[in-house]
C-alpha cells in the first residue's frame, strides 16, 4: 500500500465502528466486491472465497510479505503464515494454524497456500528440496482419495487433516506427519442427488489405460457401476484422466513403490466391483427367508483378483456367525441384511484403504527419533454445520468445532493476559461465554451424550435409537442447553419444528436439531466377523493387512471401540496437541451457495460468520485495548503530527510517543495506556482520529512538498536554459569560423595547385613528344592481350562436353572476354559431339530431353528412369505375329509395347490388358485372347493426368466428341510410365502438330459415361509411395487409391 492509498473499508474488525452484525457484514460485503478477500481480527484472518484466480500470490508476493511485519502491509494469508514461521524459526515456539469454515469455503486452498508459502521461504538443498516436495505432494494424494463433488463444492474434503511439519533449529523441513479425522466413508455406497463418490473411482476409470483397467477388470463407464451417481460422472474444470495421472506421479515422489501403487488400485477396484454384487431373495427349507449371488461373476472375478474363495466370500456376505464360549450358531441374512454387510464391508475396505494410505505417507516424511526439531501444525478441519436433516456425523463435526472454540477463547484470552503481564498493565476479568457447559454436555465421561450413546450400544437387551433418545430426555430434561419434545412438552412449549425422534442442542453459533435415527448403527460401526475373516484369508497382502482382526490367532470376543468414543479420544489428543502450541486462525468464508465470482449473499455470510463466532472473536479482542503497537513503528507513523517531532526526533521512541499524543486534546490518559514496550489505545475512536489527522497532516506536507519542487524545477530549469543558450551560441560562432576559415585555406591550396603545374607544365614540355602515352598505353594492352591469349592456348581444357574447367582471367579487363571465349569453346566441343552421333542416338537423347522437359522435378517416377534406355518393346512384338496384325502396316512401327493394368472406375479393381502405341493409335488387347477391344485415334486424346508419386497410375482424357470417348477415360497403371507418356506426347505432336497436356497432381477426375469420379492418390502407411496400388470405392463419385 503507497503512502497516500486508503484501504477499503475496515481492514482489522477489532476496529470495526459500530461493532454489530450488520457493520461487519457491510464491511467485508465492501472489501469483497473491491476483490479484498482478506480481513483480520486481531491475529485472526478471515478469507472470503473469491471463486477466481486474483493476481496475489507467487514469488513476487512471498517476498514482499516475508519482508515485512503482520500489519506493515494489506491483510493477506502469506503475512500469517510468516508471523507463524517467524515465531517458530526465531522464537523457537511451536506453531498451529487452524483453517475452518463450511464445505466450499476455500479450507483446502487455504492450506495449500501455507504450505506453498513455507516450502519457499524455508531453507534450500538438495535433501531440503526433497522433503518439500514429498510434503507437497501428499496434497494430490489425500484429495483424490478424500476429496468429492458436493453440492456446495467440487473438491469438498470429506475428512478433517492436521499435519504437523517438523523443522530443524535453522528452520529446513526436516518431515511432517498427518493425522485424519472421521472419514465419510457413508458416500462410499451413497451420494445426494448432484453429488459424485470420491474422486479416485473416477480418475481411475478415466485415466488408466486399457491394459491396467483390464488387469482391475473394470470398464471405463462410469454408468456401469452402483457406488457411482449415474447422473454426475464429470465435474466443469475437472479433468479426471490428467489428476489420475498427477495422482500416480506423486505417490512416486512420496515414495509409494510401483507394487504398492498396483494394490492401492487393486483394492480400490475391489470397492467399485463390491457395489455390483448383486443379491437376491432364497428360503431355506424351513421356509425362514435367506439371500444368495444372482450372479456369480462379479463374485469370481473379485477372488480371481484378490486370491479369495469366491464360495467363502459368498457364504460371508449371506450369513453370519454367533460365536459364544461353548458353540458357534450360522444364522442366515435376509437380502436386507445382506445388503447391509456387503455396503458396510465396502465402507471398511474404503476407510482403511485411506488410513493406510495415511500412515504410508507418514512413514515416508517422518523424521529420525534423535533429530530436535520446531513443529508447525495445520489443521484443515469441517467447521460448523446445521443441515435441513443433522445425524450422527453433524454432531461430532459440531462437537469437534465446540471444542476449537473452546481453545480459542481460552488461548486468545490467555495471550491477552500474558501480554498485559509482559507491558506492565493491570488485567481486567472479560466477560464471555463460557461454552465448557457445551463441551460438558457431550463429552462428560459418566453423564455426556457420547458416554450414553455408548451404553446404549453395550448394554444387553432390545436397543434402538428411541430408546437412546428416552435416556437423554430422562437425563438432561432441566439443561439449559438441551431441548426434545418431551422437555417442550414439560414446559407447555409448542414447537412444531421438533420431530418425536429429535433432540437439540443450543451450541455457541446457534441451536441445532439432531434426528437419533441411525446413531446406533453409525456409533457401533460394526463389520460381522465372517466378512473380517474373509478379507484376511484373502492372498492380496494390502486387502489382508487392513483386517489383521480376522487372523483366527488374533480374535477376540472383546467389543472394537465405538465411532464416537475413537472420535472423542482423537478430539481430546488434538486439543492437547493445540494446547501446547502457539495458535493462527484462519476462518473461511463462503459468499454464495452457486460457486459465483462477484456474488455476495449476506444471509449466508451472516450464517457463516455466526457458526465461526466472528463477533465473539472481535469481542475477545476489544475486551481490554482495541489496539496496541511497540512505540518505535507509532513513533514512526504519526511522527509528523508534532513538530517536536517532526522532521526528526534525537529522543527516546516512549518520550516521542508521549510529546505526540500530548499535543492531540483527544488523546486522553483514560483513551491510553503506555506500557514498557507498546502503546494501549481502548477506543477504535481514538485511532481513527490519529489516522484523520495524519491524513490531513500528508496533505499539508505534500502540498509543501509540491510547493518546494516546484519551485526548485522552474528555477533548475531557466539556469540550464541560460547555460544551454550560453554554450550553444559560443559553439555556433566557433563553428561559423572554423567553417569560413576551411573554405578560404582550400581555395588558396587550389590556387596554389594550379599555378604550380602550370609552371611544371610550362618547364618540361619540350621533352616529351604529343601522344606518347597513347602509343605506350596501346602497346601494353596489346602486350597483355597477347600474353593471355598465348597462355589461354596453352592451357585449354579437354575436349569432353562434361568438363566445365577454364582457366581464370589474370587481369579484370579481360573478365567479359574470357567469358564469351569459354561460352565459345563449349559450343565448339557440343557441335564435335554432336557430328559424332548416329541418327539413332540422336533420337534416344531427344526422346529423354523430352522426358525431362515433362517430368523432371514433377514426378519421383523420373529420377530413376534417367539412366534406363528406352526399349519401347516389353512384350516381345517381333515374335507375336497375333499382335502385329492389330496394328496394321499403314501404321508403321510400333512406338511402345508393353503390359498395363486397367483399373475398373466402378469397383476399383484391376484387370491385365496390353497397351500398343503406334503413331496414330492408342491399341488396348485382351492379354490372352490378342484381340482389340480398345482402340484410340491419338487426335481424341484430349489430356493425361498423372501422380508426383513413384507409380504407375495415369489416366487418358478423351475428347467428348470421339466415340470411345463418350465411354469415358481410362485408368491405367504402367510400370514404364515415363517411357509411355513421352512417346506417346511425341506421337500426338507428330500426328496433330499439337502438344498433349500432361497434368501431375495427387487428385483428379475421371469421366465415366455421364458422370465424373474423383479420383485421389494417397500415401499407404510405409510412405514412399512406390509400393503396390490399393484401389477402394469412395461413393459414387470417389475412387481412393493408396500407394
Amino acid at each position: 500500500m503507497t503512502l497516500l492509498e486508503g484501504p477499503i473499508g475496515v481492514e482489522d474488525l477489532v476496529l470495526l465502528e459500530p461493532l454489530e452484525e450488520e457493520s461487519m457484514l457491510k464491511n467485508l460485503q465492501l472489501r469483497y466486491e473491491n476483490k479484498e478477500i482478506y480481513t483480520y481480527i486481531g491475529n485472526v484472518l478471515v478469507s472470503v472465497n473469491p471463486y477466481q484466480q486474483l493476481p496475489i500470490y507467487g514469488p513476487e508476493f512471498i517476498t514482499k510479505y516475508q519482508e515485512c511485519t503482520f500489519y506493515e502491509l494489506k491483510p493477506h494469508i502469506y503475512a500469517l503464515a510468516n508471523v507463524a514461521y517467524q515465531s517458530l524459526k526465531f522464537r523457537d515456539r511451536d506453531q498451529c494454524i487452524l483453517i475452518t469454515g463450511e464445505s466450499g469455503a476455500g479450507k483446502t486452498e487455504a492450506s495449500k497456500l501455507v504450505m506453498s508459502y513455507v516450502a519457499a521461504v524455508c531453507g534450500k538443498g538438495e535433501q531440503v528440496n526433497s522433503v518439500k516436495e514429498q510434503l507437497l505432494q501428499s496434497n494430490p494424494v489425500l484429495e483424490a482419495f478424500g476429496n468429492a463433488k458436493t453440492i456446495r463444492n467440487n473438491n469438498s474434503s470429506r475428512f478433517g487433516k492436521y499435519m504437523d511439519i517438523e523443522f530443524d533449529f535453522k528452520g529446513s523441513p526436516l518431515g511432517g506427519v498427518i493425522t485424519n479425522y472421521l472419514l465419510e466413508k457413508s458416500r462410499v455406497v451413497k451420494q445426494l442427488k448432484g453429488e459424485r463418490n470420491f474422486h479416485i473411482f473416477y480418475q481411475l476409470l478415466a485415466g488408466a489405460d486399457a491394459q491396467l483397467l483390464a488387469a482391475l477388470k473394470l470398464e471405463r463407464d462410469t454408468g456401469g457401476y452402483a457406488y457411482l451417481n449415474r447422473e454426475v460422472s464429470r465435474v466443469d474444470g475437472m479433468d479426471d484422466a490428467s489428476n489420475f495421472k498427477s495422482v500416480q506421479s506423486a505417490m512416486t515422489v512420496i515414495g509409494f513403490s510401483e507394487e504398492e501403487i498396483r494394490w492401492v488400485l487393486e483394492v480400490t477396484a475391489l470397492v467399485l466391483k463390491l457395489g455390483n454384487v448383486k443379491l437376491s431373495d432364497e428360503f431355506q427349507a424351513n421356509g425362514i427367508p435367506a439371500s444368495g449371488i444372482s450372479d456369480a461373476r462379479g463374485v469370481r472375478e473379485i477372488g480371481e483378483m484378490m486370491g479369495l474363495d469366491s464360495k467363502e466370500l459368498e457364504r460371508a456376505l449371506c450369513s453370519r456367525t454367533m460365536a459364544t464360549a461353548k458353540e458357534k450358531v450360522v444364522t442366515a441374512l435376509n437380502v436386507v441384511q445382506a445388503q447391509y454387510a456387503r455396503d458396510a464391508l465396502a465402507k471398511n475396505i474404503y476407510s482403511r484403504l485411506f488410513n493406510w494410505i495415511v500412515n504410508r505417507i507418514n512413514e515416508s516424511i517422518k523424521v529420525g527419533i534423535g533429530e530436535k526439531k520446531k513443529v508447525m501444525g495445520v489443521l484443515d478441519i469441517y467447521g460448523f454445520e446445521i443441515l435441513e436433516d443433522n445425524s450422527f456425523e453433524q454432531f461430532v463435526i459440531n462437537y469437534c468445532n465446540e471444542k476449537l472454540q473452546q481453545v480459542f477463547i481460552e488461548l486468545t484470552l490467555k495471550e491477552e493476559q500474558e501480554e498485559y503481564k509482559r507491558e506492565g498493565i493491570p488485567w481486567k476479568k472479560v466477560d464471555y461465554f463460557d461454552n465448557g457447559i457445551i463441551c460438558n454436555l457431550i463429552e462428560h465421561n459418566q453423564r455426556g451424550i457420547l458416554a450414553m450413546l455408548d451404553e446404549e450400544c453395550l448394554r444387553p437387551g432390545v436397543v434402538s435409537d428411541s430408546t437412546f433418545l428416552a435416556k437423554l430426555n430422562q437425563l438432561f430434561s432441566k439443561h439449559s442447553h438441551y431441548e426434545s419434545k418431551v422437555t417442550q412438552n414439560a414446559q407447555r412449549q409448542y414447537d412444531h419444528t421438533m420431530g418425536l425422534s429429535c433432540f437439540r442442542i443450543c451450541h455457541y453459533a446457534g441451536k441445532v436439531t439432531y434426528n437419533v435415527t441411525s446413531f446406533i448403527d453409525k456409533n457401533n460401526d460394526l463389520l460381522f466377523r465372517d466378512l473380517s475373516q474373509a478379507m484376511w484369508k484373502a492372498k492380496h497382502p494390502l486387502l489382508r493387512s487392513l483386517f489383521p482382526e480376522g487372523d483366527p490367532k488374533q480374535a477376540s470376543l472383546k467389543r472394537p471401540p465405538t465411532a464416537g468414543a475413537q472420535f472423542k479420544s482423537s478430539v481430546a489428543i488434538l486439543m492437547k496437541n493445540l494446547y501446547s502450541k502457539n495458535p493462527n486462525y484462519i476462518r473461511c468464508i463462503k459468499p454464495n451457495e452457486h460457486q459465483q465470482r462477484g456474488q455476495f449473499s449476506r444471509e449466508l455470510v451472516a450464517t457463516q460468520a455466526r457458526y465461526l463466532g466472528l463477533l465473539e472473536n472481535v469481542r475477545v479482542r476489544r475486551a481490554g485495548y482495541a489496539f496496541r503497537q511497540g512505540y518505535k513503528p507509532f513513533l514512526e507513523r504519526y511522527r509528523l503530527l508534532s513538530r517536536s517531532t517532526w522532521p526528526r526526533w534525537n529522543g527516546g521512541d516512549r518520550e516521542g510517543v508521549e510529546k505526540i499524543l500530548g499535543e492531540l486534546s483527544a488523546c486522553t490518559s483514560e483513551e491510553v495506556t503506555f506500557g514498557k514496550t507498546k502503546i494501549f489505545i481502548k477506543s477504535p475512536k481514538t485511532l481513527f482520529y490519529l489516522e484523520e489527522q495524519r491524513r490531513l497532516r500528508i496533505q499539508q506536507l505534500a502540498t509543501l512538498i509540491q510547493k518546494i519542487y516546484r519551485g526548485w524545477r522552474c528555477r533548475t530549469h531557466y539556469q540550464q536554459m541560460r547555460k544551454s543558450q550560453i554554450l550553444i551560441s559560443s559553439w555556433f560562432r566557433g563553428t561559423m569560423q572554423k567553417k569560413r576559415y576551411g573554405k578560404m585555406k582550400s581555395s588558396v591550396l587550389l590556387i596554389q595547385a594550379f599555378v604550380r603545374g602550370w609552371k611544371a607544365r610550362k618547364d618540361y614540355r619540350k621533352y616529351f613528344r604529343s601522344g606518347a602515352a597513347l602509343t605506350l598505353s596501346s602497346f601494353i594492352y596489346k602486350s597483355l592481350a597477347q600474353k593471355f591469349l598465348l597462355g589461354l592456348k596453352n592451357n585449354l581444357p579437354s575436349t569432353s562436353i562434361l568438363d566445365k574447367k577454364w582457366p581464370a582471367a589474370p587481369y579484370k579487363c579481360f573478365t567479359t572476354a574470357n567469358q564469351e571465349l569459354q561460352r565459345l569453346y563449349h559450343q565448339w566441343k557440343c557441335k564435335k559431339f554432336r557430328d559424332q552421333l548416329s541418327p539413332k542416338q540422336v533420337e534416344v537423347l531427344r526422346e529423354k530431353l523430352c522426358a525431362s522437359e515433362l517430368f523432371k522435378d514433377k514426378k519421383a517416377a523420373y529420377p530413376p528412369s534417367v539412366p534406363v534406355p528406352f526399349r519401347g518393346d516389353y512384350i516381345g512384338l517381333r515374335g507375336n505375329p497375333k499382335l502385329q496384325k492389330l496394328t496394321g502396316r499403314e501404321e508403321g512401327p510400333v512406338l511402345m509395347a508393353e503390359t498395363v493394368r486397367k483399373v475398373n472406375r466402378g469397383n476399383g479393381k484391376t484387370s491385365s490388358r496390353i497397351l500398343l502405341l503406334t503413331k496414330g493409335h492408342v491399341i488396348l488387347t485382351d492379354s490372352k485372347k490378342s484381340q482389340a477391344k480398345t482402340v484410340i485415334g491419338l487426335e481424341s486424346v484430349a489430356g493425361v493426368s498423372v501422380t508426383s508419386f513413384q507409380d504407375g497410375l495415369f489416366c487418358l482424357h478423351l475428347s467428348e466428341i470421339s466415340s470411345v470417348g463418350s465411354k469415358g477415360d481410362f485408368l491405367l497403371v504402367s510400370e514404364h510410365v515415363v517411357e509411355l507418356l513421352t512417346r506417346m506426347y511425341r506421337a500426338v505432336l507428330d500426328t496433330t502438330q499439337r502438344q498433349l497436356p500432361i497434368t501431375v497432381a495427387e487428385q483428379f477426375s475421371v469421366k465415366f459415361k455421364e458422370s465424373n469420379v474423383t479420383v485421389k492418390v494417397t500415401k499407404g502407411p510405409r510412405g514412399n509411395g512406390n509400393g503396390k496400388l490399393s484401389c477402394k470405392k469412395k461413393g459414387s463419385h470417389g475412387l481412393e487409391v493408396t500407394v
